[in-house]
């Protein structure tokens, strides 16, 4: 058989995508294919990193390329993620290019939320997709610090009449916070309706290209600045951060409640547990639960919202984000593991939501 395009793409059609029953063209998994100097070059895009078929459907097409075509011809063969469906929501500020926006929030502070959002955004991009952070948090930005990039400043781009602001990017994560701008020793002092403002300057002032998600680090609490969030741009949904210690829980049902409020009905998406439990490095098997069990295992069944992670409290932890080297970044490493988790538990609840609920619409205030 000549090698042609067309007749790669015929002998192709016998490989059987398990899941659908459908071949892999038909279900778009056979992304492109090229033919040049002894080489078939073939993309294979899947929607997930973690496709339980990846595999058997890349030795399929070998299979096939070597039935028809013999062993002679190099086979360059490759996968990539498929983009994320966009969420069609109204216009949402402009932002056509981002995919889902996601809150992550807490009730109170010292959860470690920031902790997460970190290690989750890492843990996104370490599976291929496309993710960008932005540090809502304008009176204590952390962002800067737990990637280790406070000394560095966000170079800027004109484009037409708008100048825009080039995020940082680093682990395969754009992210833009108000610490880049301001004087770390130095305390902000603003009014709320100053930091909504800055806020929105950092949505909508920002180059940010292509994303599959954009999530905002939230500052604790109930406060102006989310309500200028879901007013500004139509939210996909929300993750709540909580521990397991009673006045934990009691104000991450306070967080939950908001975005389920009636006139915000932003959906939550899921809760992570942060300090789940305490192992220490000498013992990786023991588990000590000093902020106390079960109160998000309740929290979840009261309101009927789904735990999308449980991240154990280690010392490495708090060290990886002094050094600005997010725990997510050490394969093999329980926490890994943890975050990786989370990140395959959070991707299918985003595309739950977007196949099952409506649009998410921007806040209205009369």
């Amino acid at each position: 058989m000549n090698i042609t395009k067309e007749n790669i793409e015929s002998a192709l059609k016998t490989v059987i995508y398990p899941e659908t029953g459908n071949d892999i063209i038909s279900d778009g998994i056979l992304d492109n294919v090229e033919y040049q100097d002894n080489t078939i070059t073939i993309t294979l895009a899947f929607s997930k990193a973690t496709d339980p078929f990846l595999n058997s459907i890349k030795r399929s097409v070998k299979s096939e390329i070597e039935k028809h075509f013999g062993t002679e011809v190099i086979l360059n063969l490759t996968t990539k993620i498929k983009a994320q469906e966009k969420q069609k929501h109204p216009k949402n500020g402009g932002l056509t290019d981002i995919r889902n926006i996601i809150a992550v929030a807490s009730g109170k502070g010292g959860v470690g939320k920031s902790t997460v959002t970190v290690n989750l955004a890492v843990a996104l991009a370490q599976k291929g997709y496309k993710v960008a952070v932005i540090d809502a948090d304008i009176f204590g930005p952390s962002i800067p610090k737990m990637f280790g990039v406070e000394n560095i400043k966000p170079s800027g781009v004109t484009e037409g009449e708008n100048e825009l602001i080039i995020p940082i990017e680093k682990y395969g994560v754009k992210m833009l916070s108000i610490g880049f701008f301001v004087d770390p020793a130095n305390a902000t002092i603003w009014r709320g309706p100053m930091a909504s403002n800055v806020l929105k300057q950092l949505i909508f002032h920002t180059k940010w290209g292509e994303l599959d998600y954009l999530l905002f680090d939230m500052p604790p609490g109930t406060s102006d600045i989310h309500l200028t969030l879901v007013q500004t741009v139509a939210v996909t949904g929300a993750v709540i951060v909580s521990t397991p210690q009673d006045v934990a829980v009691a104000d991450a049902r306070k967080g939950l409640a908001m975005f389920k409020a009636s006139g915000i009905e932003v959906p939550v998406l899921g809760i992570a547990e942060n300090m789940s439990w305490f192992t220490p490095a000498e013992l990786p098997e023991n588990k000590y639960y000093i902020f106390g069990k079960g109160g998000v295992e309740k929290l979840s069944k009261e309101t009927g919202t789904k735990i999308l992670a449980q991240i154990p409290i280690v010392q490495s932890i708090c060290e990886s984000g002094d050094s600005g080297e997010p725990i997510a970044l050490k394969t093999g490493t329980p926490v890994h593991k943890a975050f990786a988790d989370f990140a395959d538990n959070f991707i299918e609840a985003v595309e739950y939501r977007n196949k099952t609920l409506p649009p998410t619409k921007q806040v209205v205030v009369n």
